[in-house]
Formats: C-alpha cells, structure tokens, sequence
C-alpha cells in the first residue's frame, strides 16, 4: 500500500491536478443542475400518496419503454453519485443526488424513502427555495 502510495505522488503533475479538478467541477456542475431540473419539473404534489403518474402517455410503446430504461439507468447512476458525495470531504449536495436518483427510479416501495428524505427540514426548504426562485408553487407533504 505503501507503495502504491509513494508511486502515485510521484507521477503526479499539475496537468493531472487540473484534470482531475476539471472532472470534479464538471460533474458537480452537473449533479447541481439536474437537481435543479428535476425538482423544478415535477408536480408540487409530486411526495403525496395520492399522485400516480404517467410517463409518457401518448407516446408509442417503444418510445416509452426505451425512455423508462434511459430514465431508471439514469436514476442508477445519480444515486450512486449522490453517495459519492455524500462521502466527508467532498462537496456537493449528496443527499439531494440521491433522492433525485430514487425519483427517476420505478422500483416498488420507493415512496416511504423519497418521503423520509424530502421531509428533512433543510432538504425541503432547498427544494422550495429553488421552486421559489423559478415560479413554482412549493412542494405540498402530506
């Protein structure tokens, strides 16, 4: 381990620094804006028990089937994202990430833990400051 430790400090340069920086940047970038996308899009009663959704309703079967998968492999990959970081040391907001993730996953029983997360007082009031900011109606809890 050590070694392996001592070998990496070694090769490193400032072009790899920067790199490395870069890809951090651009994929917090990222993370901040699809949360922002997202909690912007979706319905205020969105977190009720009694919202059911449709995605895509008028669209062809394969459209819709191909978009679900797009969507939960999307869904897939923010959660392990916001896990990342959620890590100490590495900003960014990993509890957000996460739950945009759940949204965009279709597996059962996930409503109890999209609840749990939405209801944390400092989640939510981010959430409804930034439909706030963009004319949105704040998230309705049941």
């Amino acid at each position: 381990m050590t070694e392996w430790l001592s070998e990496f400090w070694q090769s490193l340069t400032w072009t790899r620094v920067f790199i490395g920086a870069g890809v951090f940047a651009v994929s917090l970038g990222f993370s901040f804006a699809a949360i922002a996308v997202v909690l912007i899009k979706i319905p205020a009663n969105y977190f009720s028990p009694h919202y059911t959704q449709d995605f895509l309703p008028n669209s062809p079967w394969i459209v819709r089937w191909g978009a679900v998968i797009a969507k939960n492999l999307f869904g897939v990959f923010l959660i392990l994202l916001g896990i990342l970081l959620s890590l100490p040391g590495v900003p960014g907001q990993g509890i957000l990430t996460i739950l945009l993730g759940l949204i965009m996953l279709d597996i059962p029983g996930k409503r109890p833990l999209e609840a749990k997360i939405i209801q944390r007082p400092t989640v939510l009031a981010a959430a409804n400051t930034l439909r706030q900011r963009w004319g949105k109606p704040p998230l309705i809890l049941d």
